[in-house]
């Protein structure tokens, strides 16, 4: 009967995260969610933004109104593809990345909570099972 809680505790989780990091960014103006744009962004420049949304888990719909916002901001910039004219490359600007290692630090609280809560073997074994479920349910 423990596996059907799982579900619940996912998004209880998600949310909890979600909403404490939507909380320690308003003041940048920038949502949880850019936020993982500009990570992935930060991690690897200059991708085709299909692969920004495979990366950020997300739907093409909803990553292009974001990157938008972030285009309208200075901190990322699209470009045709050179050789595929349906792609869009998308990358950080330098104004991005300062935004981007100013927002890192605002998140230092929340990631101390969890890491206080979650030791790093522990850690380890959590991130191994979270990529099992997502394995399993697509």
């Amino acid at each position: 009967m423990e596996a059907y809680k799982i579900p619940m505790n996912l998004r209880a989780a998600y949310l909890s995260m979600h909403r404490q990091t939507n909380a320690h960014l308003a003041r940048f103006g920038v949502t949880a969610d850019q936020f993982v744009c500009l990570l992935i962004l930060a991690e690897e420049d200059g991708i085709i933004q299909q692969e920004l949304v495979k990366r950020a888990t997300s739907d093409p719909n909803t990553i292009r109104a974001m990157l938008v916002l972030l285009e309208k901001r200075g901190l990322v910039v699209r470009a045709p593809h050179p050789r595929d004219g349906r792609a869009r490359i998308v990358t950080i600007t330098e104004e991005g990345r300062q935004i981007f290692a100013e927002l890192v630090s605002a998140l230092e609280p929340v990631r101390n909570r969890l890491t206080a809560q979650i030791p790093e073997a522990d850690a380890k074994t959590l991130n191994e099972l979270l990529r099992r479920v997502v394995e399993a349910m697509e």
